[in-house]
């Protein structure tokens, strides 16, 4: 058989096999954690399960976690933070019901929103920590 003839009989049998694996073949892939990376390997985003459930973190350019999505047994999650990794807003759904946290750049809450089964509730608070307004 010459080199030619061998060629033509491997790409037969590889054009057959993706046929094969194409027509109804069930793609899934089983893991505990993924992680995609950039052109330049800078891991860019991860999705695993970790002991308290499963989450997805997403990395910006330079490597700081910038976004969370996770579940927990205390509910969904969902955690954005700026540039310099500090936390700047929280939502989370607790058994009571929906709750939403913004933080200033020192990481300090800075108001929340709540809805539970009496209804919602707003709260403000300076750079101190004092509550300067809140509802009702």
């Amino acid at each position: 058989m010459t080199t030619e003839e061998r060629l033509a009989k491997v790409e037969r049998e590889l054009a057959a096999l993706q046929a094969q694996a194409g027509a109804g073949a069930e793609r899934v892939v089983h893991a505990n954690r993924f992680v995609l990376e950039d052109e330049n390997g800078q891991t860019r985003a991860e999705l695993g399960v970790a002991k308290d459930g499963p989450g997805l973190y997403l990395h910006d350019e330079n490597g700081e976690i910038r976004a969370v999505l996770a579940v927990d047994k205390g509910g969904p999650a969902l955690v954005l933070a700026d540039g310099n990794g500090k936390v700047r807003a929280g939502l989370r759904v607790v058994k009571n019901g929906p709750v939403l946290f913004l933080y200033d750049e020192n990481g300090k809450g800075r108001a929340g929103l709540a809805v539970d089964k009496d209804g919602p509730g707003l709260g403000l608070v300076d750079e101190k920590g004092e509550e300067i307004w809140s509802a009702p």
